[in-house]
């Protein structure tokens, strides 16, 4: 069964490129292990107002998969890297929502869950 993650990253205060830099190398470690990085979206306002600096949703093909990432040794090699750019990182399993418009998108969705006409 797949494993869907929503990945939520806060970026030590002035490091928001250095966090990004280490999001680019370790996720280029995913299909490895048949990982693969559906979104990724960056705040447009650094890292203000406790808001995260980047958000991505990933999905492994199984809980093994994911478990191989995490134990990756190039990852985990990436320790102190890691720790001097990322301040915070929520991990919440999720699964997508299928598409509601017309044109295949979830615009329409976003935009009836907002209370704006889709």
């Amino acid at each position: 069964m797949d494993v869907t993650l929503c990945v939520l990253l806060w970026a030590h205060e002035g490091h928001e490129d250095a966090a990004r830099n280490y999001e680019d190398l370790v996720l280029t470690l995913l299909p490895d292990h048949g990982g693969q990085v559906i979104q990724r979206a960056r705040a447009t306002d650094g890292n203000g107002r406790g808001q995260p600096a980047e958000v991505q949703i990933l999905r492994f093909p199984s809980q093994a998969a994911l478990d191989g990432f995490m134990a990756d040794s190039r990852r985990t090699a990436l320790a102190a890297e890691r720790d001097a750019a990322i301040s915070r990182t929520e991990v919440l399993r999720v699964s997508l929502l299928h598409s509601d418009s017309a044109d295949g998108s979830q615009a329409g969705g976003l935009a009836h869950g907002l209370g704006r006409p889709g």
